[in-house]
């Protein structure tokens, strides 16, 4: 039996993961919603690894590790959870006190390693690792973060030729904050 992957990506409500220039200034433009928000903390829960792509590595390599998780509840699960990096060009992956485990090779072979390891594994961002995921059809689901923002134009959350792919609406949750928490199984 092979594990469940999940790509969780915050959106803008028109659809985009990135400006146009990779950017994502509008997350901080948008609120994100709580810190501590209980469903993200019940699908970490579930989660027994993380999977990155060396830029989204770097980004929560330079925050994560330091968060104080009397503020974000997420930053306990985040740091505890063993980390793997897709990179053929990382020498060294430090998080904190520890480090995390470089793949090296084809990010859908190594996530496919992944899967028969753990039973729970989520990317974070990671849009070029994303995109040879759903390419590939190894996720099982998708969470989608979307913000209370629009952005006009921007990279999408999968590659532009995925073609259609069916997935069951398995659960919303809308926060104060405007933030709509979509989970949908992918068929």
């Amino acid at each position: 039996m092979t594990g469940r992957l999940t790509v969780e990506q915050i959106v803008s409500v028109d659809g985009y993961a990135a400006e146009p220039d990779g950017g994502i200034r509008f997350m901080q433009a948008a609120e994100t919603g709580d810190p501590n928000d209980a469903d993200q903390l019940a699908f970490l829960e579930h989660v027994d690894a993380i999977l990155l792509g060396a830029d989204t590595y770097r980004m929560f390599a330079d925050y994560w590790p330091a968060a104080d998780p009397a503020v974000e509840a997420v930053a306990e699960p985040i740091n505890r959870l063993p980390k793997f990096v897709v990179s053929n060009a990382l020498t060294d992956a430090p998080w904190g006190e520890g480090s995390v485990e470089i793949l090296r090779g084809d990010g859908a072979d190594s996530a496919a390693a992944l899967k028969e390891r753990f039973d729970g594994i989520v990317v974070w961002g990671s849009l070029t690792l994303a995109d040879a995921l759903f390419e590939a059809g190894l996720v099982d689901e998708l969470r989608l973060r979307v913000l209370p923002v629009l952005i006009g134009a921007g990279r999408s959350f999968t590659p532009a030729d995925l073609g259609e792919r069916r997935l069951d609406l398995d659960r919303v949750v809308s926060l104060p904050s405007g933030v709509v928490s979509l989970r949908y199984v992918v068929r």
